[in-house]
């Protein structure tokens, strides 16, 4: 039998008041995207009536060395392709380059593919011009958008220091020389750890839902709730829906032991947004 989704206020007839007829008042939202990042989704959830609680599940940190970046930013002209797969990596690479008193004008002979339109955005609104934006926002997708193009060149893959092989793999077996540069890595915050047990604990504070933005929110996520035995759900967890942005977060979701409530259609902010609101 399907659960109701939020508290039985919401399903009540509406008021007068403008606040009480947004989707989603009176529900209590967690945002686990990194602290510098939290506002966009967070913002977006407000309009919709909201209340947003704030735990980062995941910090964004410099690598240990940024000898292979620095060595590949000095050398773009033997790349053909540029892909980047998140703002994070688009935000490195761009204080590498200034770091390093490089131009975009190194970047004019490349073209370039982003994992999705806040990528994209972030690209372009540094001066660059991006070729190549997937139909879906996953790895999968940026392969087939590109496997077809690639065949005899030299791709540069910037990301993460851990992250998924899907894209270096499979545009190798389509004929590319890949190289993999790390240009930041994910951490768990220690500080969030405390803060996030004590809200689960508080019938109060208790979120309605909790949102997951990529794999690494997933993991870190449960790695800051501490061991529990597996195929066991917590009982604060049962009055929870767990919201993820895509397919790969939503595999991560149920390969540790979560359930997916919600999953967004669009894999993106606006489109987990939209998902949570229409439940």
């Amino acid at each position: 039998m399907a659960r109701a989704l939020f508290p039985a206020t919401l399903t009540m007839k509406k008021k007068a008041n403008s606040s009480t007829c947004l989707p989603l008042h009176k529900v209590r939202v967690l945002v686990g995207r990194a602290r510098h990042q939290a506002s966009a989704l967070s913002s977006e959830l407000r309009k919709l009536g909201a209340t947003v609680l704030e735990i980062p599940f995941i910090e964004i940190r410099r690598p240990r060395s940024f000898k292979a970046l620095d060595s590949a930013l000095r050398n773009l002209d033997r790349y053909d392709w540029l892909i980047l797969t998140s703002v994070n990596g688009v935000e490195a690479m761009w204080r590498r380059l200034a770091k390093l008193g490089l131009t975009r004008t190194k970047l004019k002979h490349l073209r370039i593919a982003a994992i999705g339109p806040a990528t994209k955005k972030a690209i372009e609104q540094r001066g660059a011009k991006v070729d190549v934006v997937p139909k879906e926002y996953v790895a999968e997708s940026v392969v087939r958008s590109l496997q077809n193009k690639v065949k005899g060149k030299r791709v540069l893959l910037v990301r993460a220091k851990v992250a998924r092989d899907v894209i270096p793999r499979e545009l190798c077996n389509a004929g590319a020389q890949v190289d993999v540069v790390e240009a930041y890595e994910t951490v768990v915050p220690r500080a969030s750890r405390e803060r996030l047990r004590t809200t689960l604990a508080r019938p109060r504070r208790c979120p309605h839902v909790v949102t997951f933005t990529s794999s690494s929110t997933v993991r870190n996520f449960v790695a800051l709730l501490g061991p529990r035995r597996a195929g066991t759900i917590p009982p604060a967890f049962e009055g929870i829906r767990f919201a993820s942005i895509g397919p790969v977060t939503s595999s991560t979701l149920r390969e540790l032991g979560l359930r997916v409530d919600i999953q967004a259609r669009e894999f993106t902010i606006p489109g987990l947004v939209k998902a949570i609101a229409s439940g």
